[in-house]
């Protein structure tokens, strides 16, 4: 475990920056929902994707708002992240990402890369890709089960070794949402992953939003929680390239330990997204309320809506609930996260104090 006082030093410099950001927003990741159309229907989709409707721009409403977005901001040290639904089921996908390169823009994608053949790797790299996130969630049966897609366990481990084979991107990531009922895998799901050439494995818990509220019965318990986080800092501190990929404040003893850096919730202020129809938000995950989409690029210039309309969004949750405003964390949680935040009782829906700390 790293030094208390060094810990406590570092998060008082993530507060001063946190602070700053309120102040002054510094857009550097921006979420492209391209579609919510799914080819899986995964338990835990907190947009509830799936074979659904999905109403969606065009290629041209993409070009449009992606060179005032360079206009406006500039491309350097901006990441676009491309997710959905399934981003590869538009039929001008590749054209959309195209432009984004032709611009100048980094951009990264989250994929079940259940489509993704060789031909798909060769025109990913084609057209920038420059990091992708796998979803793998589970051995084979457990996750065609939680997926709901029979055969997406080969067809996803097909698509990663196609995507090693062509080569040449900045990171191949694997993502594996822990669940109660498949938490017991991790050891041999690092088995496979370490003798396949990824970059790195990142592990989230099922988090309760979405279509995650329909199955409580697999968010992890208490007991589920603290070995998790026990798997993950031992294998970090084996060397490991095993990092907890979910924005939650985890108190001293494990934070910096389980991931490269400390909690810190930028929804609004690093991050902004752009929903499969335009809508304009802070974070995919926030719960979709008609006061979080504040505006849509088709009637709004974004820039006009992060400088003037995301005050929603850059506030310290902790000071709408009495328990969590008089916590002795406040000053480092600030309630924790906007995406799992209940904003009908005002509480957090996820806390790890009691848990871990």
């Amino acid at each position: 475990m790293l030094d208390v006082n060094k810990k406590l030093d570092h998060m008082k410099t993530i507060e001063a920056y946190r602070a700053g950001l309120m102040i002054k927003p510094q857009l550097r990741h921006l979420f492209l929902e391209l579609t919510m159309r799914c080819n899986e229907r995964c338990l835990h989709c907190g947009s509830s994707c799936g074979d659904v409707f999905s109403e969606e721009l065009t290629l041209q409403q993409y070009s449009k708002f992606l060179a005032e977005i360079k206009g406006d901001f500039g491309t350097q040290d901006k990441m676009l992240c491309i997710t959905g639904g399934e981003p590869l089921l538009r039929k001008d996908f590749f054209d959309i990402m195209g432009v984004a390169h032709d611009l100048g823009f980094n951009w990264g994608m989250t994929s079940n890369a259940t489509l993704i053949d060789k031909q798909v790797a060769k025109d990913l790299k084609r057209v920038g890709m420059n990091t992708i996130s796998v979803s793998i969630d589970g051995l084979e049966e457990t996750h065609d089960a939680f997926r709901r897609t029979p055969g997406g366990y080969k067809k996803a481990m097909e698509g990663i070794e196609n995507l090693i084979e062509v080569g040449g991107f900045q990171a191949i990531q694997v993502t594996t949402v822990v669940t109660h009922e498949n938490i017991g895998q991790l050891d041999e799901l690092y088995k496979i992953f370490n003798d396949m050439d990824i970059d790195s494995w990142r592990i989230i818990n099922m988090e309760p939003i979405g279509r995650a509220k329909q199955y409580p019965n697999l968010l992890l318990t208490p007991d589920d929680y603290r070995y998790m986080f026990e798997y993950i800092r031992n294998k970090r501190i084996a060397g490991e390239p095993v990092t907890y990929g979910c924005s939650h404040y985890l108190g001293l003893e494990y934070e910096r330990e389980v991931r490269d850096w400390y909690y810190l919730c930028v929804a609004g202020t690093y991050i902004a997204s752009i929903m499969a129809n335009g809508d304009i938000t802070a974070c995919l995950d926030i719960d979709r309320r008609p006061e979080f989409i504040r505006g849509n690029i088709l009637k709004d210039r974004f820039k006009d809506v992060w400088d003037n309309n995301f005050d929603i969004f850059r506030k310290d949750l902790a000071n709408e609930n009495e328990k969590c405003r008089n916590c002795a964390e406040k000053c480092r949680c600030h309630g924790d996260s906007y995406h799992t935040w209940n904003f009908d009782a005002s509480e957090p829906q996820l806390c790890f104090k009691d848990i871990l700390f």
